[in-house]
């Protein structure tokens, strides 16, 4: 199973968003809120959500259902 971790922001709908549809590809992702470090803050600023599949930046903002599925395979 890949490592995955999604960088979130409190009360972010695109961020609920990604959530759910790696969930719904069978992933549970570590959840990391940028709002509680200050240098994940400066790097990801705006770009939330973000999900790290295995170390690589794979999504900014939206998760491609399509993509992921190619990801996974």
């Amino acid at each position: 199973m890949p490592q995955v971790v999604l960088y979130t922001r409190r009360e972010c709908c695109l961020c609920d968003d990604a959530l759910a549809c790696l969930r719904q590809h069978g992933l549970e992702p570590r959840l990391v809120d940028i709002d509680d470090d200050v240098q994940l803050r400066a790097r990801f600023t705006d770009c939330v959500p973000v999900v790290e599949i295995d170390g690589v930046i794979r999504f900014r903002g939206r998760v491609e259902p399509r993509l992921l599925r190619r990801l996974l395979r």
